[in-house]
């Protein structure tokens, strides 16, 4: 209504439409306007800061527990009012979708890890898969590591073509930086690149044993699905990529994200370096 009279509309006629009283309107103006208070505002500004880290990823569980950890007693049910009142809208994710082929001519590995995602140490189950990044340059190629125990990307690689070298390359940079673990079981699809012979090689290499599941069924390697589609859906479809080079740059942004701050809750709500490294405290006070 206040906006109307400012439009230089009679008080008489809008407060008729409005159904107002016309002592109610001016009642209303002489009212002292709620203050917000300074924990409140600073509610609002942690919110609204999580959720951009996130991109606009954070559903209101996710918020809830990013605001609890950040100080802020938060419920779901509160967080979720919170987002309404600050206009925080999270997009719909898409469809997962196929991504690597099947070489028939070559040997796969049995499936020794049947959904079984959470190993009790570091360095027993690593997964890895590709996905596919367009650009207006052309396409690139991801591959990744990740330590199922903890949620952990250890290893990446990034090409402009899927080869068997992106998958080896994204394995020995995991294996460095584990400390050149043994007996680790590294569990893939059946995808080509995965069942060569050259990579066969490399595991063995690595004191590693090979476990795939099949092509195609997503489930079989959950975990770096939901890894993909939070990569994509929460963080590079939000932003243009005019090169190949600052996809590239924008993945690895991602990466530090994923790994320092998003919270996971296989994790206990925490981020996975936060994760193994409580972890080890608590080994070495054992």
């Amino acid at each position: 209504m206040d906006e109307l009279i400012q439009e230089g509309l009679p008080v008489k006629p809008v407060s008729q439409v409005l159904k107002l009283s016309r002592s109610g309107y001016y009642a209303w103006k002489k009212r002292p306007k709620k203050a917000i208070k300074a924990e409140q505002l600073e509610l609002y500004r942690t919110a609204k800061k999580l959720f951009k880290e996130s991109r606009d990823s954070l559903g209101s569980r996710e918020l809830a527990k990013a605001l609890r950890k950040a100080g802020f007693p938060v419920s779901r049910e509160k967080a979720r009012r919170l987002m309404k009142t600050l206009g925080l809208v999270v997009k719909q994710r898409r469809a997962y979708k196929i991504t690597t082929k099947r070489n028939l001519t070559h040997r796969v590995a049995d499936n020794l890890v049947k959904m079984k995602f959470n190993p009790s140490a570091m360095n027993q189950v690593w997964a890895g898969d590709i996905t596919y990044l367009k650009t207006p340059e052309g396409w690139l190629y991801l591959s990744v590591v990740m330590d199922l125990y903890s949620r952990r990307i250890i290893g990446w690689a990034v090409s402009e073509r899927m080869t068997v070298e992106l998958v080896m390359q994204s394995l020995q940079q995991a294996y460095w930086l584990r400390g050149h673990p043994k007996g680790v079981i590294f569990h893939s699809d059946r995808g080509s690149q995965y069942t060569s012979k050259r990579f066969a090689t490399l595991l063995a290499k690595q004191n590693m044993t090979a476990s795939m599941g099949d092509v195609g069924a997503c489930w079989d390697n959950a975990v770096v699905e939901r890894f993909f589609g939070s990569l994509k859906h929460d963080w590079l479809f939000k932003a243009y990529h005019p090169t190949r080079e600052s996809m590239k740059k924008d993945v690895a942004d991602y990466m530090r994200y994923y790994n320092l701050k998003r919270l996971h809750t296989a994790n206990g709500d925490l981020t996975p370096i936060e994760y193994e490294n409580c972890k080890n405290q608590v080994s070495k006070k054992a």
